[in-house]
């Protein structure tokens, strides 16, 4: 039987946002040894926990970490709200676009405060410990609590770093990019094929297409190294062909997939994998 993970022993923490992701980093914390206290949420009716308290009389005083998971645009009410009372040594906020200073209400109680954002999608909860595992925690704020959030990190088989204050908002923009951008051409692909009346198993197909090209990604030094396609191989009479198409059944694409593929050919060359053919190329999209 494997040994438990155990690295986590001692440490005392509480939950605010029961969430998906507040839910499953919690789960993740006990299955490493920690011991969880109180959860508190402003939405009582999402799960029963003999140990959740109301908000409006939550305090985490005495613990190592309280752990806030609460949607982004209710940060700064929240630990307002937590401010009122005292809180656990070290208070962490999984948001990624906000900077520990969102917590700052809670630094003026002792707590030292930072951030602590996993970069993973949470369609559904994901409790098991091994969901962890490589991948990367976006850290920042004061020393206790990076220090903390790297133990958190550590035991839990992930990756980490600090992400400075004044790069916080690219930081999540470049994550909504990976994420929701291309989830957001699948979309266009799948209305693409729709208006084109294409069997729907073509849908199922572009979403393997997708999946194998993220494997590629992974497995690549640079994603910019994965990038195929018409654009990327410099094939100019491909390209403006399927440009000029859909033009015609979807004239407002048009612009900004002229765009995507003048941005496959900058992300080649920057990786040093763009000729003279796709220099020219790269010139005559910018033209217009």
């Amino acid at each position: 039987m494997p040994t438990p993970n155990r690295r986590l022993a001692e440490l005392t923490f509480s939950l605010v946002g029961p969430g998906r992701v507040g839910s499953s980093l919690a789960a993740w914390a006990i299955a490493a040894g920690a011991r969880q206290i109180a959860v508190a949420g402003r939405d009582d009716a999402r799960g029963e926990s003999a140990n959740r308290v109301p908000l409006a009389e939550f305090s985490s005083a005495g613990q190592d970490l309280l752990l806030v998971a609460v949607a982004d645009d209710a940060l700064e009410s929240v630990a307002a709200a937590l401010a009122s009372r005292g809180q656990a040594a070290v208070v962490l906020h999984t948001s990624g676009s906000r900077t520990a200073e969102a917590l700052a209400p809670l630094r003026r109680l002792g707590s030292a405060i930072g951030s602590l954002h996993p970069l993973k999608a949470f369609p559904t909860a994901r409790p098991a410990p091994a969901e962890a595992h490589g991948i990367f925690f976006g850290l920042d704020g004061d020393d206790r609590a990076v220090a903390l959030g790297t133990r958190l990190a550590t035991a839990w088989g992930a990756e980490c770093g600090e992400i400075a204050p004044d790069t916080r908002l690219l930081y999540h923009f470049a994550a909504t990019l990976a994420a929701g951008g291309a989830t957001t051409l699948l979309a266009v692909a799948a209305d693409l094929a729709a208006r084109l009346n294409l069997p729907p198993g073509v849908v199922g197909g572009y979403l393997e297409l997708a999946r194998g090209a993220l494997d590629a990604a992974r497995e690549a030094t640079d994603p910019g190294q994965a990038i195929t396609g018409p654009a990327a191989r410099g094939d100019r009479a491909t390209l403006f062909a399927q440009l000029a198409q859909l033009g015609g059944i979807a004239p407002e694409m048009k612009p900004w997939v002229r765009g995507l593929a003048a941005e496959t050919l900058r992300q080649r060359e920057r990786v040093g994998l763009a000729g003279e053919s796709h220099r020219q190329l790269l010139a005559e999209l910018e033209q217009e």
